[in-house]
């Protein structure tokens, strides 16, 4: 059951990536691009008719002035009726007339029409109005009996024409469809080419960019899907080179993790067998406690004490490949004290030259866990006695020294040596896992997990200075809540530490 819903599932996000081509950019730009450009020619369309109506209108009109003229020179009553509806057939018109001052003189007609529907002064008509009344006859005309007047040419004559409006609306709907179809070519001709330019400059980089995000996705771990940037100064050049960084970053990320995760399968099969060995070790400190010997009675708790130690390291060594420490047991310390004891830790030789300087106020406290501040100073102090042994020079002075202060609520520790500092691709990195090391060979776990430890404790460590024959780290841890608010005792205990510092 759980494998079918894992199978649907990736069928479903399988079916999310992959776009249909309904849905695709390039489709939905082609249909936005004809819809924008019909737009536009709707736009055109409005006045073009309204222009078109007009041009109708002044040809009919133009055309009974010139029937007019003939009509007026050669005596218009003395026509026929079967004559004058000859003529006015020719013409499209059911009459014809024509004002001269303030005179009146219909020329000819085939049948008085009972009401005049529309008129339309061609003199006087605005553009709203032209499109107004075109596309009044357009939508609503077809039996309508419409009036037509104006002057044409230089005649102070005004010209009247009668006529159904039914071949005018028969016009522009023959001209509106010829229109339609010219714009619909057109939309489509400017679409296309439109469509190929910014699929070819915008879309095809995007498509490119889409799978190869998708298939770096599925197999990260495969360098051939990391994008290839083209040489392009725009946004999409950009989008690109970002891209291909950002892969490459995570490509170097996941290896580096994997080799994290195999470091940490191989301590975890070398941590089974340590801890055999180490609590074997432990059963044979415990019998050498109870030797007479009195330098082994002397030695027995370091070692006991170390050994302890080793194997709670050796319990919590995984703690590390799993990116996270176990939570901090805070308790009071004394400062000095613990640092004696990395002192006896480091079994520092005396031929080394290397001095050894506790500053530490003997009654000075901090609120931590033992075993992990222990480990702090530990790692801090073992790095700088590896640096100051690789130095040959006899005549240089070689010292490590550990002091510490209260300011306020917070303790500072320092841990400076006289050695010959940190290289600088050391400090780049300095508390990074595996590029953090100052010496050849080094893993650069110990200020890493030193670090984690610190900040886990609410606190700061850092590299205050390093170089010309010093350098110094600072530790600082402040108190826990829940030891600052103890109430008197708790404010008296600090007052009289601040006191001895």
């Amino acid at each position: 059951m759980a494998e079918d819903r894992r199978q649907e599932g990736d069928e479903t996000a399988g079916a999310r990536r992959a776009v249909p081509l309904t849905r695709g950019l390039s489709t939905k730009l082609l249909l936005l691009t004809i819809l924008f450009v019909m737009a536009a020619e709707v736009l055109i369309f409005i006045p073009s008719v309204a222009n078109f109506s007009r041009q109708w209108m002044e040809q009919r009109l133009r055309e009974a002035s010139i029937v007019g003229r003939v009509l007026m020179d050669g005596h218009a009553d003395n026509l026929s009726r079967e004559a004058s509806n000859a003529i006015l057939t020719t013409a499209g018109v059911n009459a014809i007339a024509v004002r001269d001052g303030g005179t009146s003189r219909l020329l000819v007609v085939s049948k008085v029409p009972p009401a005049v529907d529309m008129h339309a002064d061609l003199d006087n008509l605005s553009p709203l109005n032209a499109i107004s009344q075109a596309f009044d006859t357009l939508f609503f005309g077809g039996d309508r009996i419409l009036r037509i007047f104006g002057r044409m040419g230089d005649e102070g004559k005004q010209y009247e024409v009668i006529l159904p409006d039914k071949q005018l609306r028969s016009a522009m709907l023959v001209y509106a469809r010829n229109v339609a179809a010219l714009s619909l070519l057109i939309s489509l001709f400017t679409a296309t080419l439109v469509f190929y330019v910014i699929n070819r400059v915008m879309i095809g980089p995007i498509r490119a960019m889409t799978r190869s995000m998708l298939a770096f996705g599925a197999a990260p771990d495969n360098a051939e899907h990391i994008i290839v940037p083209e040489d392009r100064e725009d946004e999409i050049g950009i989008a690109e080179r970002e891209l291909a960084e950002m892969q490459k970053a995570l490509y170097r990320t996941l290896g580096e993790r994997k080799r994290l995760a195999d470091l940490g399968l191989a301590v975890s099969k070398i941590n089974h067998d340590m801890r055999n060995m180490l609590a074997s070790a432990q059963l044979i400190s415990d019998r050498l406690a109870k030797s007479a010997d009195p330098t082994a009675q002397s030695l027995a708790p370091k070692l006991v004490r170390t050994l302890d130690r080793a194997i709670a390291y050796s319990q919590g060594v995984i703690a590390y490949g799993r990116a996270q420490e176990a939570p901090p047991t805070r308790r009071r310390l004394r400062v000095a004290q613990l640092v004696e004891e990395v002192q006896a830790t480091l079994a520092i030789d005396p031929t080394s030259g290397i001095e050894f300087v506790n500053e530490v106020e003997p009654l000075l406290e901090i609120d931590a866990d033992a075993e992990q501040l222990f480990r702090v100073l530990s790692n801090l102090c073992r790095n700088s006695v590896q640096a100051m042994m690789g130095e040959t020079d006899a005549a240089l002075v070689r010292r490590l020294t550990i002091s510490a202060r209260r300011d306020g609520n917070m303790v500072r520790i320092f841990v400076a040596d006289t050695g010959p500092g940190l290289p600088p691709k050391a400090r780049e990195n300095l508390f990074t896992a595996f590029r953090g090391s100052a010496r050849t060979g080094g893993t650069g776990l110990g200020l890493a997990i030193a670090q984690e430890i610190v900040r886990a404790h609410g606190g700061e460590i850092q590299l205050v200075e390093s170089g010309n024959g010093r350098t110094v780290f600072s530790i600082a841890i402040p108190e826990a809540a829940n030891t600052l608010g103890n109430g008197t005792e708790g404010k008296a205990r600090a007052g009289a530490n601040h006191a001895d510092s």
